[in-house]
């Protein structure tokens, strides 16, 4: 039974970790964009790259 409240704890423990990072990446800017990534794939390059043989 005492590592059932371990496992509780450490899974606790373990979920404000992941909530805090989630706060830090949304505070610091990380999602702002969501719209270019998807069409990044879309846009030509300015210069097609060279084939060496």
């Amino acid at each position: 039974m005492n590592i059932l409240y371990l496992l509780i704890g450490c899974s606790i423990l373990l979920a404000l970790v992941f909530l805090a990072a989630f706060f830090w990446s949304m505070n610091s800017g990380q999602n702002d964009d969501m719209h270019t990534p998807a069409v990044r794939i879309l846009f030509d390059e300015d210069k097609p790259k060279e084939v060496e043989s």
